[in-house]
């Protein structure tokens, strides 16, 4: 293995360990659940946004596989303290990411250490393990209270 896989390699296995943001907010503004009806894995992810959009935090629970709760773990870290738009923006640049369609352009590097994740696309069985963190992440955005199973 690479030097840099086995970096990314390890930063999924620390946040998969010791996720950051790990527990219920008591005092969310926003809320859904997601569900991998293909391998079992559920979280519930938790947002408290200001009045002008701004996620002043973010936390989950829920149990999946390594991919899934580390991906949620650097997701809760990615998007405290940014605008819902900016929150959308970075999903769908994720998204492309672990599809395989970020364009040739976008530097994996601009993702910071979501890149790590830029592997999944050659498996796509844990494509929705890595993106179902984001997915109910989008949808207490844009419908508080929902649950997704994408």
């Amino acid at each position: 293995m690479s030097d840099l896989g086995e970096l990314y390699q390890s930063v999924i296995l620390d946040h998969n360990r010791s996720p950051r943001n790990f527990g219920e907010l008591p005092d969310a503004t926003r809320r859904a659940e997601g569900r991998n009806p293909l391998c079992g894995d559920e979280l519930t992810v938790w947002l408290r946004t200001d009045e002008a959009g701004r996620i002043e935090a973010v936390s989950f629970i829920g149990d999946g596989c390594a991919i899934s709760k580390a991906s949620a773990s650097l997701m809760t870290q990615a998007v405290k303290g940014r605008t819902r738009d900016e929150a959308l923006e970075l999903f769908d640049r994720f998204h492309h990411l672990v599809t395989g369609t970020l364009p040739p352009d976008t530097p994996r590097e601009a993702l910071g250490k979501l890149a790590v994740f830029g592997g999944v696309s050659e498996f796509p069985i844990r494509v929705k393990c890595a993106s179902l963190a984001w997915h109910t992440m989008k949808a207490a955005l844009e419908r508080g209270g929902a649950v997704t199973t994408e």
